[in-house]
């Protein structure tokens, strides 16, 4: 079994954001990096399966040069290889171009599982799962919090709103974008930092797949800025009844209702 593993590097939790001179990304000088919090649920899940049974563990991420430290990790975590794509064309895109490539990449590897965060801590858009199980032409599942492997296939449970929890089976090929909470993340240990060095990591571009000229954005940043301060809030004291009544004057007052 194969299981490929999307993984995004992303600021690091506690990183000072600035937006940048352009006003349409944050300063990313000086900052420190990790992986997606949501990608390291979904390493673990597919080192889980690894520990398991036989599968092999395929990290992938696009990326700068910064990227190969977080494919290092990925690789002392467990992970057996690591592909990194390393491409202006593919950097300057948007989900549908990441998914593009990440699907080119699925094509190649013909991994019978791919495992994913279910959103980028730095975007939150949770684009790039569905659109990249809709170009492969396989199945998907969501927001799991819960995977159970049977085989080629899993038991996936996914959280829904109001604390619901859905159960759906899901046959290899598949693709599984994951919750955070699903699983604990193990560390790299110093024997896993220590072998990670003579793992293999294959430096692609989007030609060497295909897409050069393929991954023009169909979406752009316009703005990114601090939200400016408020003139503060008023209080509304007094019974229920009271508090009730002015909040439905102070609506109809701006006019909202």
């Amino acid at each position: 079994m194969k299981i490929m593993v999307c993984i995004k590097q992303v600021p690091h939790q506690d990183a000072r954001l600035d937006v940048n001179a352009q006003g349409d990304w944050i300063q990313e000088d000086n900052i420190k990096f990790e992986i997606n919090q949501y990608d390291q649920h979904a390493l673990e899940a597919a080192l889980a399966i690894k520990d398991a049974g036989e599968a092999e563990v395929v990290v992938v991420s696009i990326g700068p040069d910064r990227v190969t430290q977080a494919l290092r990790t990925g690789l002392g975590m467990g992970a057996d290889r690591a592909i990194h794509v390393n491409d202006d064309e593919a950097l300057q895109s948007d989900s549908l171009g990441i998914a593009k490539v990440l699907a080119a990449v699925a094509k190649e590897e013909s991994p019978d599982m791919v495992f994913l965060g279910l959103m980028a801590d730095d975007g939150n858009f949770a684009a790039v799962g569905p659109m990249l199980a809709q170009l492969m032409g396989v199945a998907h599942t969501t927001t799991a919090v819960k995977i159970e492997q049977n085989g080629t296939a899993l038991s996936v449970e996914r959280e829904l709103e109001g604390g619901a929890v859905e159960v759906v089976e899901i046959a290899a090929p598949c693709v599984v974008s994951v919750q955070t909470g699903l699983n604990q993340v193990r560390y790299a240990s110093l024997k896993g930092i220590m072998a990670a060095k003579k793992k293999p990591i294959d430096a692609k571009t989007a030609a060497d797949y295909g897409l050069a000229g393929q991954l023009a954005a169909k979406t752009r940043t316009e703005k990114i800025y601090i939200p400016p301060k408020g003139e503060g809030a008023e209080i509304i004291e007094g019974s229920t009844d009271e508090v009730a009544a002015a909040l439905v004057g102070k609506i109809k007052e701006l006019g909202l209702l």
